[in-house]
């Protein structure tokens, strides 16, 4: 394969992109055909998706290396075939698009297993195949997994999305100090260090102080394709000193502001990741570290080139890990601040309800700073928005991720299973919301990693004893709400409104208090949705929330389309009193009700 960019292989893959074909991929059954570009969703809201770091989720062949839950840096050694085994699993649980993290090949000389220490954008990590040391010496193996796994993903329906990265590259380079040494990493400098580029095995040569003048170099040294080696296309001035101006840690900063061919170079390298393997979706990371000019212009021509070959609404979404100002800087077309023709990316990794949203479900924050949340989005969102439901398009929801230190779900010792109606009723908000729903790896099978490491939520799921168990009673729960989701498409597309509940039926307000009661609707044309959760962890609310009146008069009732209790509650009659409508409601302690119309 040549790792150049604009090279033959390359440029036969964006040939054939444009050509429409079809692969027979095996299913049950027989064989499945399936086209080729695989077509887009037309609404990413009709899916929910299921995050997953590839080296820590599965691997049919192999145990994992350490023990599942053990804090470690090292590869546990999942692979690509290991996603592709669990596909039938995943289908079933309602999943409707996997987020792979990076796949593109890391420094082999560095323990980055997150995937996110890229060295060469053109290859496959070999340690993702099923045989990495065969994939070292053929990279197509590594290819035709992850073109396998795509492809059977695609013969069940569901969507590919990889985790990219623009920000940085891998630890592709050594600074030098102090005369001679050589290290990873240095403090911040307001001007570049000197530099000695790394080679295969990850030695820093004195005789490469320009990337452009090295010579010899293999495609595992260095960094590739060879339109990035240059110096000037790195920052070169150590660790991150504000925002977007160093190194993350050991993973070296690109200066995309200095270079428009630098942004061509990898604008180019990410569309040729959809011509070569049909990907559907981009997360991008570190987006807000990204200039916004830059982020505008790769969200267009991502977008332009999935258009050009039949794929009408890829999805990127970008991790803006900030607030709802900095996120409305990179999505849409912001009309209040923006004067270009350009349109950002699709959506945001919606931070700003990850602080809120756990933290209310354990009953440690008020169901009110849900309330203010989106009242404060609708207002920063108020040049973008075309409708009151519109905001859904907008944001990737979720509770945790690979990033924290602990997973949402808790449990102790003595009482193990106290709290897992919590990890239900937070699912349960997050399915409901606007918004596009996102699970970690292994929330379906209770994993609870805590600690102070990222690797602590970061376990081996297929180590774990009775793991990829379709019969736990989380995986079921999941599962019920997927199927309520897909069924009611004032979950997709509703308007949302935070409901008044009383205690009394006369005395109406959100809930202020920790503990108290998360009640919303979505309202879809004449179908309203309401949504009911008491985040008391001891105690039993008996009360009253309020609906629509006018599409809901007295003497209608409402049932439970969820619970997360063994047993529905009664039906709820509305009451009109004063010209406001309620439905009388009990919840148990830590209980979700979903209700719809009868």
């Amino acid at each position: 394969m040549t790792t150049s960019v604009f090279g033959p292989e390359v440029d036969d893959a964006f040939r054939q992109s444009h050509t429409a074909r079809q692969h027979s991929v095996a299913a049950a059954g027989g064989h499945r055909q399936i086209p080729v570009p695989f077509p887009s969703p037309q609404d990413w809201r009709d899916v929910w998706i299921y995050q997953i770091l590839t080296d820590r989720f599965h691997n049919p062949q192999a145990q994992p290396r350490r023990n599942w839950d053990d804090t470690t840096e090292d590869f546990q050694g999942g692979t690509l075939n290991g996603v592709r085994d669990k596909l039938d699993y995943l289908q079933e649980l309602g999943v409707g698009a996997l987020w792979l993290s990076p796949v593109q090949m890391n420094c082999r000389y560095r323990r980055t297993y997150h995937g996110y220490g890229i060295q060469n954008f053109l290859q496959i990590d070999p340690r993702l195949a099923s045989d990495p040391v065969a994939a070292q010496h053929d990279p197509g193996l590594a290819e035709r997994e992850l073109g396998e796994l795509v492809d059977a993903a695609h013969a069940r329906g569901l969507y590919v999305i990889f985790d990219v990265v623009l920000n940085h590259a891998g630890d592709v380079f050594e600074y030098v100090r102090d005369g001679n040494s050589g290290t990873s990493e240095a403090p911040f400098s307001d001007v570049p260090y000197p530099v000695r580029w790394r080679d295969e095995n990850g030695q820093g040569r004195a005789d490469w102080p320009d990337a452009a003048g090295a010579t010899g170099a293999s495609p595992a040294g260095l960094v590739w394709p060879h339109e990035l080696q240059g110096n000037n296309y790195f920052r070169r001035q150590g660790l991150m000193k504000g925002e977007g101006d160093g190194d993350f840690a050991s993973l070296k900063e690109f200066a995309t502001e200095r270079s428009e061919f630098l942004r061509n170079v990898l604008i180019r390298a990410h569309q040729y990741l959809i011509a070569k393997f049909d990907a559907d979706g981009f997360r991008i990371d570190t987006l807000k570290f990204i200039e916004p000019e830059f982020a505008r212009v790769f969200g267009n021509a991502i977008r332009e080139y999935a258009l050009s070959i039949g794929k009408q609404n890829f999805f990127t979404f970008g991790e803006i890990w900030d607030s709802e100002e900095k996120i409305a800087a990179y999505i849409g077309r912001n009309t209040a601040s923006d004067s270009s023709d350009l349109i950002g990316v699709d959506a945001a990794l919606d931070f700003p309800l990850f602080y809120a949203l756990p933290w209310v479900a354990k009953g440690l924050q008020p169901p009110s700073a849900l309330a203010d949340l989106y009242a404060h989005r609708k207002e920063v969102q108020r040049g973008i928005l075309s409708s009151h439901g519109d905001a859904g398009r907008f944001f990737v929801t979720f509770l945790d991720n690979h990033d924290q230190h602990q997973r949402l779900y808790f449990t102790g010792p003595g009482d193990p299973h106290r709290f897992d109606d919590q990890l239900t009723l937070a699912v349960g908000c997050l399915f409901a919301l606007q918004g596009i729903p996102c699970l970690y790896y292994g929330t379906e099978q209770g994993l609870n990693g805590a600690g102070g490491v990222l690797e602590a939520v970061r376990e081996a799921l297929w180590g774990r004893p009775g793991a990829f168990d379709p019969g736990h009673a989380f995986y079921q729960s999941i599962r019920r709400l997927a199927l309520v989701r897909r069924a009611q498409p004032a979950l997709r597309y509703g308007r949302q409104y935070f409901r008044p509940v009383s205690g009394n039926g006369r005395d109406f307000g959100i809930s202020e208090f920790a503990g108290g009661i998360v009640s919303f609707s979505r309202i879809l044309n004449d179908t309203e949705i309401v949504v009911a959760a008491n985040t008391n962890t001891s105690e039993a609310w008996t009360g009253h929330v309020l609906v629509d009146s006018t599409l809901n008069p007295a003497g209608s009732t409402f049932a439970d389309l969820f619970t997360n209790k063994p047993a529905p509650g009664a039906p709820a009659q509305v009451a009109v009193s004063g010209g406001l409508a309620s439905v009388p409601l009990r919840l148990q302690p830590m209980e979700i009700r979903l209700l719809a119309r009868a």
